[in-house]
């Protein structure tokens, strides 16, 4: 059971970066209604199980700031998509796995293991493939500034994902509370960069509001509540298994439903990121003393 809504929740989160390319918003409008929408289901949630939430005030604070952390990521995410499209955006923002690994280095002197050093600059070539070296084959309207915006998304993204998992140190609390706190923070953040934003409208429209609904809800709710609470219990191997599905699955929703025409250069650029992450999130970023799972193996993707 716990399997089927693991996966459950890495294939909805996989319709992330297509769910905003539909909604065709401006950065800070998608990043602030997709915390809002979520917000009464997390609620609800959150009310249910409040009994079981040990957190303090800094707990609290930590994953409410973690979530404004989340919203200027998702406004990164949204500039690469609209420069480089929906899946090679998605397998951008996957690089966080070796971000999180060189931070627990510098932080927490956690080793990088021998792997993880030799898959870096793999990924890295991946990397400049994917912006398509300048070919005037390559995909997007701007591929040179999608592929920043990507590894801006991956950055911001990897100090969410720490600080998020530090606001929950112990399992104090069901899964709900700190997800509710950190998208309350995403909603307070999509609103400070509205201001930011030219493009930043709260007025509802339709069908744009529609896909802001399905990501919210299905998305930052459902398919985030899901993995926040299955992925910490499954084994470490088949958890990196599981959350590869995402940037594989969000390629292919991109190229069936916009029809994404990678050129040759980017899809070796593809398989050469997806492949390093494979590797680091099956033999882990870092040497731990004991047999811990590793800090991205429990950390899904960019979603």
């Amino acid at each position: 059971m716990t399997h089927l809504a693991a996966a459950a929740g890495i294939i909805s989160i996989s319709f992330s970066a297509i769910l905003m390319r539909l909604a065709a918003a401006s950065p800070a409008t998608a990043a602030f209604f997709r915390a809002a929408y979520a917000l009464p289901l997390l609620a609800i949630a959150w009310s249910a199980s409040r009994r079981r939430d040990h957190r303090d005030r800094r707990a609290r604070l930590t994953a409410f700031l973690a979530g404004m952390i989340l919203a200027a990521d998702l406004s990164l995410w949204q500039m690469s998509i609209d420069r480089i499209g929906a899946g090679l955006a998605v397998v951008l923002a996957n690089v966080q796995v070796l971000l999180v690994g060189a931070v627990a280095w510098a932080i927490y002197r956690e080793r990088p293991t021998t792997a993880s050093l030799a898959v870096v600059p793999v990924v890295l070539t991946g990397v400049a493939l994917i912006s398509g070296l300048g070919r005037p084959d390559a995909y997007g309207s701007d591929p040179v500034m999608g592929v920043w915006f990507g590894l801006a998304t991956a950055l911001t993204y990897s100090a969410f994902l720490l600080l998020f998992r530090h606001s929950n140190r112990g399992h104090l609390a069901p899964p709900a509370g700190p997800l509710l706190d950190a998208t309350v923070g995403a909603a307070v953040g999509g609103l400070a960069l509205g201001m930011l934003d030219p493009g930043f409208s709260l007025a509802f429209s339709w069908p744009g509001h529609g896909w802001l609904i399905c990501l919210g809800v299905v998305i930052q709710g459902t398919g985030w509540l899901f993995i926040t609470y299955t992925l910490p219990r499954l084994p470490a191997l088949e958890t990196s298994v599981l959350l590869l599905m995402q940037p594989m699955l969000g390629v292919v929703w991109a190229r069936l439903i916009f029809a994404e025409a990678l050129s040759g250069v980017q899809w070796a650029g593809v398989a050469l990121v997806l492949g390093g992450i494979l590797v680091l999130t099956r033999t882990g970023t870092v040497r731990r003393p004991g047999p811990i799972m590793s800090p991205s193996a429990a950390i899904p993707p960019e979603t």
